[in-house]
């Protein structure tokens, strides 16, 4: 089957590798359907964090048909259309009970790589995955792109907004652009928030975030970027954050702009040294968040509200690719030619 394996700074590749076979009872075999490239999958591809050359892809987002199942599944059978979570968790221990089944405590292997692929081996699958009434066939295009969100970027912006305790008629300055970010708003809008400031620099990003409801927007950085943010909030800051990029400016950024007792929902992945918790204590700011809880949240809220197009979060795919073309798409995402790059895998 065709694989794609990351071969070095700034060069993706597609390898012909061995199909996945089950090896644990609680293994499902999964034929992709749709994949996508993820705003993390950019950090290596820069040169920005370590990777070995020709190592698996950290490609973790995908929707696609079941194959095979182990012993232990139940839930769901061969020829079942599936959501893949990014996260695995098993439902039952006392984080995922609490809502964080990003950090369950039940394995140590809760994150899916390798998605930028025809098929795919998905641990602990009993709880985890996310079945999708009907078939693929079933869908428009469009459907298919707002299911494949459901994978990771609506699930973490959902996050970021739940943890930072996002209720009716707040004020919301959401930090990124990217899918997550605008997944954040999209999030922020579906929980009530009345006034939500989106902080991007680029039109078309602009356009779609005030699409999903933002209702201001910020382009500035660094002390300019707080000024014009607290002055959309008249001074006082926003009543929550979102973080959703992970970089030290935005960090600083959302401990700056929230007011006192707020919370700043952090989903971006952290690339940023060691941080200073004068500010936040200063002014009784929380910083919470981490891995997305992608299965509670689809379960909970996310696919009804998606089947039901309440939201339509596909809009962030903007380009789509074939997967052997996943090296275009990585350009594409890493030039800002696409917000989010759609990869075509099968019928």
């Amino acid at each position: 089957m065709k694989k794609a394996v990351f071969e070095k700074v700034g060069q993706m590749k597609i390898e012909d590798v061995a199909k996945p076979t089950i090896q644990k009872d609680d293994d499902v075999i999964i034929k992709v359907v749709r994949a996508c490239v993820c705003g993390s999958d950019l950090w290596a591809y820069r040169g920005l964090e370590e990777k070995a050359p020709n190592s698996e892809n950290s490609g973790h987002e995908a929707i696609g048909i079941v194959e095979e199942v182990g012993k232990d599944i139940t839930t769901v059978k061969p020829g079942d259309f599936v959501i893949a979570p990014f996260t695995h968790g098993c439902g039952h221990c006392p984080a995922c009970l609490a809502g964080f089944d990003g950090d369950c405590q039940s394995h140590d292997d809760n994150f899916s790589n390798g998605n930028q692929a025809e098929y795919v081996r998905f641990q602990h699958g009993q709880w985890a995955l996310i079945k999708v009434p009907g078939q693929p066939s079933d869908y428009s295009e469009g459907m298919l792109k707002s299911l494949l969100t459901l994978a990771d970027v609506l699930a973490t912006g959902f996050h970021a907004a739940r943890v930072a305790h996002v209720k009716a008629g707040d004020t919301v300055v959401v930090l990124g652009d990217g899918a997550v970010g605008l997944c954040g708003i999209i999030s922020a809008k579906l929980l009530g928030a009345k006034k939500i400031i989106s902080t991007s620099r680029h039109p078309d990003r602009q356009a779609l975030a005030k699409t999903f409801g933002a209702t201001d927007n910020v382009a500035e950085r660094g002390d300019e970027g707080v000024k014009k943010i607290l002055e959309l909030t008249n001074g006082f800051g926003a009543d929550a954050v979102l973080e959703c990029v992970g970089t030290e400016l935005s960090t600083e950024t959302a401990l700056r702009v929230g007011r006192p007792g707020s919370v700043v929902g952090r989903v971006g992945l952290p690339h940023t040294g060691k941080m200073d918790i004068t500010t936040p204590f200063e002014n009784n700011i929380s910083i919470a968040g981490g891995p997305a809880s992608v299965s509670t949240y689809d379960k909970q809220l996310l696919l009804k509200a998606v089947l039901d197009g309440k939201i339509n979060p596909g809009l962030v795919f903007t380009k789509s690719f074939k997967l052997d073309d996943i090296d275009a798409a990585y350009k594409a995402m890493t030039n800002r030619k696409v917000i989010k790059s759609l990869v075509v895998v099968s019928d």
